[in-house]
C-alpha cells in the first residue's frame, strides 16, 4: 500500500502537467469545435453544431444544397505529400551522416555531434528568412547559376513546392540525423566484424546486421520529421505561400484572419486524428513483427 502511493506521489506532478498543457487545451478545442460560428467571427456559447466537420468535405450552393468540396482535401494530400517527401529526403541525407558520425573516434563524435545542432541556435524564423535570401529570384543560388551560364533567366524556386521542400528538410534534418545516431552508435561493433568473418562484404553488413539494428532510430526519426513536418507553419508560410498552402496555414488562417475557430478547431482535430491513426498503424505493426513465430 505504501509503495503504491508513493508510486501515485511519483508520478501526479507529471500527470497533472499533461493534464493541464495537454488535456484540458484538447478540450476546450473539442468544444470548440461543436460550436456554431457568431456573425462577426469567434463563437457562440451554448449554441452547438457540427457544421464546421460538414465544411471540411461540403459546401453550401446558391440553392442551399451541400455539394462536394475537396479544396480541403488536396491541401491535406499536400501536407501528407510534402511531408512524407521530407522524412524520406532527411532518411536519404541523414543515416549516411550519422553512419559516418558514429564510425569516427570518441573524441570527433563529440564534435560532429555539436556541428549538427548548432541550427538549434538560430530561431526557425531566421533560418527561414535567411532561405528566402538564397531562393528567391535574384537571390545568391540564382545569382550565381547566372554568372556561371548554367541558366538564363530565374528559376523561380520561391513560393513553391519545391521551396518549401527545400525548408522543411533543412529545418528537420537534425531530427533525422540524432536518433539515428544515438542507435548507431549503441551497435556492438564485435557483431559486424563477426559478419565480416563469416563471409558477408560490407553491403551485406549494412542490410544484415547494421539495418537492423538501427531501425529504432530510423523510426524514431521518421517520426519526429513526419508528424511536425505534417502541420509545419512557419516553412510553407515563407518560403511556400499561398500555391503550396499546407494544413499549418489553413488553421492559422481560420483562427486568425477567417476568425472561424470552430473550424479552425475541426481541422486541427482532423489533423490529430491523422497523426493518431498513422502511429497506430506504425504500432501495430511493431506489435505483429515483434510476436515470436
Amino acid at each position: 500500500m505504501r509503495a503504491e502511493a508513493r508510486r501515485i506521489g511519483l508520478l501526479a506532478p507529471a500527470m497533472l502537467t499533461i493534464g493541464v498543457l495537454l488535456v484540458v487545451p484538447l478540450g476546450l478545442m473539442a468544444i470548440i469545435s461543436t460550436l456554431a460560428r457568431g456573425p462577426s467571427g469567434g463563437i457562440i456559447w451554448g449554441q452547438h453544431s457540427l457544421d464546421a466537420y460538414v465544411q471540411f468535405l461540403f459546401e453550401r450552393d446558391l440553392m442551399d444544397r451541400l455539394a462536394l468540396n475537396t479544396d480541403y482535401l488536396r491541401i491535406f494530400a499536400r501536407s501528407i505529400g510534402l511531408a512524407a517527401t521530407t522524412t524520406a529526403l532527411t532518411l536519404l541525407i541523414g543515416f549516411p551522416t550519422a553512419l559516418w558520425m558514429a564510425f569516427q573516434p570518441p573524441s570527433r563524435r563529440t564534435l560532429l555531434v555539436f556541428i549538427v545542432t548548432v541550427p538549434f541556435w538560430t530561431n526557425l524564423l531566421v533560418r527561414n528568412y535567411a532561405w528566402i535570401l538564397l531562393l528567391r529570384d535574384g537571390g545568391v543560388i540564382d545569382w550565381t547559376l547566372l554568372k556561371l551560364g548554367l541558366t538564363s533567366r530565374p528559376i523561380g524556386i520561391m513560393y513553391t513546392p519545391l521551396a518549401t521542400a527545400i525548408g522543411l528538410v533543412y529545418s528537420f534534418l537534425p531530427y533525422m540525423i540524432l536518433p539515428i545516431y544515438v542507435s548507431l552508435e549503441k551497435i556492438d561493433r564485435r557483431l559486424i566484424e563477426a559478419a565480416y568473418d563469416l563471409g558477408a562484404d560490407r553491403r551485406r553488413a549494412l542490410f544484415r546486421v547494421i539495418l537492423p539494428l538501427a531501425m529504432p532510430g530510423l523510426v524514431g526519426g521518421a517520426i519526429l520529421v513526419f508528424v511536425p513536418g505534417l502541420g509545419a507553419f512557419i516553412t510553407p508560410e515563407l518560403l511556400g505561400g499561398a500555391k503550396s498552402m499546407m494544413v499549418g496555414s489553413l488553421i492559422q488562417q481560420q483562427f486568425g484572419q477567417a476568425r472561424n475557430w470552430p473550424f479552425g478547431a475541426a481541422l486541427a482535430f482532423v489533423l490529430l486524428a491523422l497523426v493518431l491513426l498513422a502511429l497506430m498503424a506504425h504500432a501495430l505493426r511493431y506489435r505483429r513483427g515483434a510476436k515470436p513465430a
